[in-house]
């Protein structure tokens, strides 16, 4: 759903490029086009990483994880590093919000244990309330002359979940570059926020809009997807198993009870190859 420029940075510790020149890069009309540029990084000092992740969004931004970018970069390693992963095909990468682990797994899929999901306000970080059920959220956030129901949750980074239904997801993607910013600056969200407008078609299955912090309207967000389902069952509206549905395909997510942490499958494709200059 996403699509990326990976840079191969193994022999360097910071990023090749900038960030105005990575949010160059992914301009659709003078660049190469792209959601964002992420750089495979040797793992710092003393890290249980074997590598390590950075990325900036196409505005320039860094962000602190991107969960559809970590399965790229899971494919990408396996093309250009393939001693990196384990005989198991486990790739355990250092990022801002910690340590994830992705894991090729059959039929082209890449698997990612993404951890647990974070719901104290003060680390979403999000000035919100903490209700039953130790959802994270509000009975009402004033956007755009009306209230919206949210439950927030971080996975390395802040979402805001909204549950609409069909008629308002529809009126929501028609206006999507016009609300958008107003929840991704709302005050709420100190650090800013991705957004999620949630249609439940089952308890087992979801439609999602995204417009993400950085980057605006997307066809997809790996962890948007891992917080909506983590914002469905707190709020009752979904098993732990979910396909979610997003304009560029799906993601099966899981919460799984055993341990706590989230799991996305789906796939990352190779498109094309080619030479920068710096």
């Amino acid at each position: 759903g996403n699509d990326f420029i990976l840079i191969d940075n193994r022999h360097a510790a910071d990023p090749l490029l900038t960030p105005a020149r990575s949010a160059a890069l992914c301009d659709r009309h003078t660049g190469i086009g792209a959601d964002g540029v992420i750089f495979l990084l040797p793992p710092p000092a003393g890290s249980a990483a074997v590598c390590a992740m950075r990325i900036y969004n196409s505005d320039g931004s860094e962000p602190e994880m991107c969960g559809n970018g970590i399965r790229c970069l899971a494919r990408f390693a396996a093309d250009v590093a393939p001693d990196l992963a384990d005989p198991a095909g486990a790739l355990p990468v250092h990022t801002l919000a910690g340590r994830i682990i992705p894991e090729i797994v059959p039929a082209g899929l890449v698997r990612v244990d993404m951890g647990a999901p974070e719901l104290r306000p003060d680390a979403i970080p999000a000035l919100v309330d903490v209700m039953a059920g130790g959802r994270p959220g509000r009975d009402a956030v004033e956007v755009d002359g009306r209230a919206w129901d949210l439950t927030a949750v971080s996975m390395g980074n802040p979402h805001c979940v909204i549950f609409v239904s069909a008629d308002e997801a529809r009126r929501v993607d028609a206006d999507l570059e016009r609300i958008g910013p107003l929840f991704e600056s709302h005050p709420i969200f100190p650090r800013k926020t991705n957004t999620e407008f949630i249609q439940v078609l089952s308890p087992a299955e979801l439609n999602m809009t995204v417009w993400e912090r950085g980057a605006g309207r997307t066809m997809a967000c790996g962890t948007g997807a891992c917080a909506v389902v983590v914002a469905g069952v707190l709020t009752g509206k979904t098993a732990r198993e979910v396909l979610v549905h997003l304009p560029g395909g799906d993601l099966s997510i899981e919460w799984r009870e055993e341990d706590g942490h989230v799991y996305m499958t789906g796939p990352a494709e190779f498109v094309f190859s080619g030479v920068v200059a710096p």
